[in-house]
């Protein structure tokens, strides 16, 4: 299926890392082995983040027959009331040897992930009121951490970041009881019908976190539930469109990249969207499904293609690739570029509809921004 196929080639940017490292010279010491730092946030305000580990006792999990609830870890960024205090780690040493197990990356440290250097301080109490909520929610195989860097951009710009890690959809995810649960639903994602039920399981659980946030989290009573969003990459972002079908609370969504699976009904959907992905996502490209639910989006929508970029360039994935030895590829864009690009379009659009602010970058093709291609008129094929 494309969606599979489109993370397999993403990959590059890590699995490229996979070939031998060069040896070195006889008698020269050992190297330093290098630390990914994730860009400053853009916004005015300090970075917090913390975990939350949710049960929904009411349902089964679907993709572990012996689990009688679904569990889900939550990691959440939001604007802090301190900006100095201990860093949050990127993820656990456990969790970065499992993932690039799983992404059969070798010849870097099997903890190197966990020393990437964040920015929003652990535990910080939260500052503001009546904030918007993003939920996030990342690409099959992947867990939330690896869209830090916009998780955190957001939060410095006064938005609450909800990540959901979908347990059992990524390599790694860190239960509550300290087990780091893989990706058994790896083992289903070539059955016919995979992608529709992936984003149907990440509906539900895109609700129950809605349901349970408020008071689950000290911070959930300075959450303006009248305005939340959710954006996704990858299959995060075809099930941001399930999850605004299922449910009415979720008032606009971006999908980066991702080939959508849940079918708009025919009598059209007016709720806001944004398409941002790369140039397999132009008009007459290798998906077709933006053009057929293009068609369906009655109400205010963009659809933007970024030239030069690739599956993971909305991802923190180009950033962390110099600390996994990656040589950048020819033609695609750097990892700074690619997350600030990220950043703009996504933090401009919520800005529009849950803030009510106009962002003339949303409008028509910027000279600041020459990447962004605007469909299905400008954006042209590659």
């Amino acid at each position: 299926m494309r969606q599979i196929l489109a993370v397999v080639a993403g990959l590059v940017v890590l699995a490229a890392c996979s070939a031998p490292t060069p040896p070195r010279s006889e008698g020269a010491p050992p190297s330093t082995p290098a630390v990914a730092v994730l860009p400053a946030p853009t916004g005015p305000h300090p970075v917090g983040t913390t975990t939350l580990h949710l049960t929904d006792a009411s349902r089964l999990d679907p993709w572990d027959p012996d689990v009688d609830a679904r569990e889900l870890k939550v990691t959440l960024w939001y604007p802090a009331a301190q900006r100095g205090g201990q860093r949050a780690a990127y993820m656990t040493p456990e969790e970065s040897e499992l993932l690039l197990e799983g992404l059969r990356v070798t010849g870097v440290p099997a903890d190197t992930l966990s020393r990437t250097r964040t920015n929003a301080v652990a535990d910080a109490p939260v500052a503001g009121r009546d904030l918007p909520l993003v939920v996030l929610s990342p690409g099959f195989t992947k867990p939330v951490s690896t869209l830090t860097s916009l998780a955190e951009d957001l939060a410095s710009r006064g938005y609450v970041v909800a990540g959901i890690d979908h347990t059992y959809e990524s390599h790694a995810t860190t239960l509550s009881d300290g087990r780091v649960a893989g990706c058994l639903a790896c083992d289903s994602d070539t059955d016919p019908g995979f992608g529709a039920r992936a984003v149907e399981v990440r509906a539900a659980d895109v609700s129950f976190v809605l349901d349970r946030l408020p008071s689950a989290w000290e911070g959930g009573g300075l959450i303006d539930r009248s305005r939340i969003a959710m954006a996704g990459q990858s299959m995060g972002g075809a099930a941001a469109v399930a999850a605004m079908l299922e449910d009415d609370r979720v008032r606009a969504g971006i999908d980066m990249d991702g080939t959508t699976y849940a079918r708009i009904p025919t009598s059209g959907f007016s709720r806001p969207f944004l398409f941002l992905g790369t140039p397999q996502h132009v008009p007459g490209g290798g998906d077709n499904s933006w053009e057929r639910d293009w068609r369906l989006l009655t109400g205010w929508k963009r659809w933007i293609v970024l030239a030069g970029a690739d599956h993971q360039s909305f991802t923190d994935g180009p950033l962390l690739a110099p600390a996994l030895a990656v040589e950048p590829l020819p033609g695609v864009l750097p990892g700074a570029r690619a997350a600030e690009l990220t950043r703009t379009y996504v933090a401009a659009f919520l800005d529009r509809h849950l803030k009510s602010q106009r962002r003339p970058v949303l409008d028509e093709p910027s000279s600041r921004f020459p990447e962004a291609g605007f469909c299905p008129g400008t954006c042209g094929r590659s």
